[in-house]
């Protein structure tokens, strides 16, 4: 996130739609490059009304959810966390990492969903995964729908991804420049290219890729795929919501800014690390602790390592952000007994639900400066914290956008809040109509949560 107001990668790519409508061109690589919200923000979405909840999000999480998947190679495993995991290889693959300039061989199996058809059919979708892969492992996602007119889409590369990044470990990357002519993939988002067309995602199947050395026995672990489709209303103003739950959560307090300039081949060092240092505080807040091996790597005269671990171990060197928002929810999922998901929420009485029982949020905004009174910025694509609600159901904030780690907690006001998070359409600082974020937020949660936390979850449409 950086403090000044930035023309979003929506709006780029919007003006290149339009003018590859005037002059019936394609869509320069450049825009499509072009296409996510800010520094660390996001694909942009369009806002949804809580009392319709145009989203639709499927996990495929149990036991018989792997073994009703059709595998090659792949097995279905039983276990605390049931998941897939390479059983006897279909075959081996050569894999040229754009990023380091090696080509590899490696063993892979696959595992492919059911088709889910969505009940809401969608203008974009976005998948998310929890995965153990060990050095020498990595996995690819992908992503193939039927439209609502009755053809299919491609098979779309929705993310190739490895905790580690060591010798023997391919480099976590999205995949630019898939299309076909009816919809495209922005980063970490499956996006219908003109929805005002009519036509929608009706329905899809998710591809699970497991890759390992050859020769050896280490697998991959996926304990759970799912994807969150939306088809929600442009909308500059959003419906108020009515004040509910007031309380607050403990949840640690990092400041993003005093990393600034340390290790910028990191997205430009800490300025630009909003998610990840959202992501770190709740993965501390539910008790996920780094080791000093794991830190070793941080220069030692540097505050909160951990922060640099998780902008490190949540980048992307496609997108060269830490803003991709299945890799911070698989990034938190790396922490035993977690597990995250990317989805959207309708409004903050579904906040207050999560925050009674217990599970902070992390959620994406853009606006202006005076749109937010007392942050003392504005953005084009930010991530923060929601850690409560006061008596008078002003939002209570982790910002990691703040000077230093005392500064981090925030109240901002309810309506000024809820409508920056939720809108989907925006004056940017140049007087630009531009997409706003639309109310998507990470979740990370227990790998096997209480009741109370099931029956929020559940509530928010997250199972």
């Amino acid at each position: 996130m950086s403090r000044v107001e930035q023309p979003s990668r929506r709006a780029l790519l919007a003006a290149a739609v339009a003018a590859a409508a005037v002059t019936g061109g394609a869509i320069p690589a450049t825009a499509r490059a072009a296409s996510r919200a800010g520094a660390g923000g996001g694909a942009a979405g369009r806002g949804r009304d809580s009392a319709r909840r145009p989203v639709d999000y499927r996990a495929w999480t149990t036991l018989g959810d792997w073994r009703r998947g059709t595998v090659r190679g792949a097995r279905p495993v039983a276990g605390a966390r049931p998941g897939v995991v390479i059983g006897a290889p279909a075959g081996t693959v050569d894999y040229a990492d754009p990023h380091t300039g090696a080509t590899a061989t490696w063993e892979y199996a696959t595992w492919t969903s059911p088709v889910h058809r969505l009940a809401v059919p969608s203008t974009e979708v976005i998948a998310s995964w929890n995965a153990h892969t060990p050095g020498g492992t990595w996995i690819q996602v992908e992503l193939k729908g039927t439209y609502s007119d009755g053809t299919d889409t491609p098979w779309y590369v929705m993310g190739r991804w490895t905790a580690g990044d060591g010798e023997q470990d391919i480099r976590r990357t999205s995949v630019d420049d898939q299309g076909d002519g009816r919809s495209s993939i922005w980063t970490d988002t499956f996006s219908i290219d003109d929805a005002s067309t009519g036509l929608r995602l009706a329905s899809y199947r998710l591809r699970l890729t497991l890759h390992r050395r050859p020769g050896t026995r280490t697998t991959p672990t996926v304990w759970r795929l799912g994807a969150m489709g939306s088809d929600v209303p442009d909308r500059f103003t959003v419906p108020a919501s009515t004040p509910g739950y007031a309380g607050e959560l403990r949840v640690p307090r990092y400041s993003q800014e005093i990393h600034k300039g340390q290790y910028p081949e990191y997205d430009n060092g800490g300025e630009a690390w909003c998610s990840p240092t959202s992501s770190q505080m709740i993965i501390e807040y539910w008790g996920g602790r780094l080791t000093e091996d794991q830190l070793a790597w941080v220069d030692p005269s540097y505050a909160d390592p951990q922060i640099c671990h998780a902008a490190r171990y949540t980048y992307d060197n496609q997108y060269e952000g830490c803003g991709n928002w299945p890799f911070n929810a698989a990034y938190a999922a790396t922490f035993k007994g977690l597990q995250g998901v990317v989805t959207r929420l309708g409004s903050l009485t579904d906040l207050e639900t999560l925050i009674a029982a217990g599970i902070p949020a992390i959620t994406s905004q853009s606006f202006l400066e005076e749109e937010l009174t007392g942050s003392g910025y504005g953005t084009s694509g930010h991530l923060m914290t929601v850690i409560g609600f006061t008596a008078d159901g002003d939002v209570i904030a982790n910002d990691p956008a703040s000077d230093d780690n005392d500064a981090v907690r925030r109240v901002y006001r309810r309506r000024e809040w809820e409508n920056i998070w939720l809108r989907t359409k925006r004056y940017n600082a140049s007087g630009k109509v531009v997409s706003g974020t639309g109310g998507v937020c990470y979740l990370y949660f227990p790998a096997h949560p209480g009741p109370r936390q099931r029956k929020a979850l559940a509530a928010v449409g997250v199972r």
